[in-house]
């Protein structure tokens, strides 16, 4: 899932908000990954974001962000489950939202790392101009997310689910069964997620020039997430795409995406 979001992030077309870099929010209640896996400092992380939503002068989220070695900014989270819990809860308030959304004029993309689907999360999902939900191919992470129970009018229009790696079932079928009418394949690219999560600096450039395949799919599915909201002229159809080696458009807008892991998902959680 943390992976997912990290490669969308680095794809994110940064023409779409005239050359702003976007900026991942680990949003997890659970806990965060990055500050383990890349070493980073205690702060700044979501904690100072949390403390300080509801100050009279906030600050940005740019004021907690790191810079990941593969050249993506992030406000990461610390690990354990009770102070990241009551951070995303702040952030999910009146104030945490306002910060996340910016001031009046700013340009930019928050794409938010939810962790798995919980009440805590659902303002955010509420607020999000797209949600995205991450799941493997098989059955049982398909049933669950069946299971689940979305709500499609509460959600309409801006559900995504991204499905990692093969799956037995095309993507018409998945969307047709479960409602969906966004479902977009990622392939399983096991050198694109090492070089996303390398600790040496430039590793996913050094790949060479053609775009890995995860790339290339988290590229072509962020084009289509940072679209103007009322641009999409298959309304009302189902759209199943095929994303891998896909090329992107040149778009403007800002955004806030969530994403958010489905129930039961049997992954490592990156």
């Amino acid at each position: 899932m943390t992976t997912t979001a990290l490669a969308l992030t680095a794809a994110w077309p940064v023409e779409a908000d005239g050359g702003v870099r976007p900026v991942m929010v680990e949003a997890d209640g659970s806990g965060g990954d990055l500050m383990i896996r890349f070493g980073l400092p205690t702060a700044p992380s979501l904690l100072d974001v949390a403390a300080t939503a509801g100050q009279p002068y906030p600050g940005s989220l740019l004021g907690a962000a790191s810079e990941l070695p593969c050249g993506v900014r992030t406000v990461v989270a610390v690990p354990g489950r009770g102070p990241c819990s009551q951070a995303v809860r702040l952030l999910a308030g009146e104030a945490g939202l306002r910060v996340l959304r910016g001031e009046a004029g700013e340009r930019g993309t928050v794409l938010l790392d939810l962790g798995r689907l919980g009440e805590d999360v659902q303002p955010l999902m509420d607020a999000a101009d797209q949600v995205v939900l991450v799941t493997r191919g098989g059955a049982e992470p398909l049933t669950h997310v069946s299971a689940y129970g979305l709500d499609a009018d509460r959600h309409a229009g801006r559900l995504t689910l991204a499905v990692v790696g093969p799956s037995p079932y095309p993507a018409e079928e998945i969307a047709t069964s479960l409602g969906i009418r966004h479902v977009a394949f990622l392939p399983w690219d096991a050198r694109s997620v090492a070089a996303l999560n390398s600790l040496k600096p430039g590793a996913q450039r050094a790949a060479g020039f053609r775009r890995p395949p995860l790339i290339a799919a988290a590229r072509a599915l962020a084009c289509r997430l940072a679209e103007p909201q009322g641009t999409d002229t298959q309304a009302g159809a189902v759209v199943a795409e095929h994303l891998a080696g896909s090329t992107g458009a040149e778009l403007a807008g800002q955004r806030h995406s969530g994403l958010a892991q489905t129930p039961g998902y049997g992954g490592s959680g990156s």
